[in-house]
């Protein structure tokens, strides 16, 4: 018979599914790119500290600028850190004064806080508060110079960009970080000792005293002196991320953000073995 008169109907294949080998060649190139970016990153890392290391130890050393990279760090991270412990010693004061009350362990109450604050709380707060200021100020402010070339024309004026970009400001860190943490001990302690004062009256005296009564060398400065590691990885990271960008003002945006992201998260894993390690050499 004909079929003169009927529509035609187009007859289309089903779509051939994805074959396995596909499935499992694509999952591994995903993972081969991931752990090859990883230890890229890793590499790259290390050079910089290298050339860093090597270029901090060369002179002519560049005094101005460190000078002024520890005002930078220092002087107007202060406000932030001192805000910040004052939240930390009022919130642990509360928490610890509930807690204590319910155990019948009242009298604790100094000795806890100053533990509480010193060697847990403050230098990691510490660190936190500078990554966030400090590690997205100083990758946005690389990042900037790089996009422009500023960083291309220092190097062009025979000046080592690693000296005087890098060098000090990761100098800086390192020695502003334990300065900046007994600045956040300090208002912990006192608006935690105000915080209990309204509730129960405490002399200064007296709470000091009971706080830091059996304590040792060993029980607190390792912990504050710690937090100089905890410089090297913000002033490094932000720094590597900084000099390293790429993409004009996208770029910047996130040479800011990955060095405070990376910065914060390094420091937490530092702190791991920062805390395994003084254990360890400090009991």
């Amino acid at each position: 018979m004909s079929n003169r008169g009927f529509p035609a109907v187009a007859v289309l294949n089903p779509p051939l599914p994805a074959r396995h080998d596909d499935v499992i060649s694509g999952v591994t190139s995903s993972v081969s790119r991931l752990f090859n970016g990883f230890f890229e990153w890793f590499g790259s890392l290390g050079i910089f500290s290298w050339q860093v290391l090597r270029a901090a130890v060369t002179p002519p050393y560049e005094w101005r600028e460190l000078i002024r990279q520890l005002d930078e760090v220092g002087s107007k991270s202060l406000p932030l850190v001192a805000m910040a412990g004052a939240a930390i010693g009022v919130i642990i004061s509360l928490e610890a004064r509930y807690s204590l009350t319910r155990f019948g362990a009242k009298s604790m109450f100094p000795a806890t806080l100053v533990y509480s604050v010193i060697q847990i709380m403050g230098p990691v707060i510490t660190g936190l508060v500078v990554s966030g200021r400090v590690g997205a100020g100083m990758g946005a402010e690389l990042a900037s110079m790089k996009v422009t070339e500023q960083i291309d024309a220092i190097e062009a004026s025979a000046i080592n960009p690693y000296r005087l970009l890098a060098a000090t400001r990761i100098l800086a860190c390192i020695l502003m970080l334990p300065l900046l943490t007994l600045a956040t001990d300090a208002c912990a302690l006192l608006t935690g000792w105000f915080a209990q004062t309204l509730v129960e009256p405490l002399s200064f005296h007296q709470f000091i005293a009971s706080g830091f009564s059996g304590s040792t060398f060993n029980a607190f400065m390792p912990q504050t002196f710690k937090t100089a590691v905890y410089g090297l990885i913000i002033g490094l990271i932000a720094c590597f991320q900084g000099m390293r960008t790429r993409g004009g003002a996208a770029g910047v945006g996130r040479a800011a953000t990955n060095s405070v992201v990376l910065a914060s998260l390094f420091l937490i894993l530092a702190d791991v073995v920062l805390v395994k390690f003084i254990l360890v050499f400090f009991p």
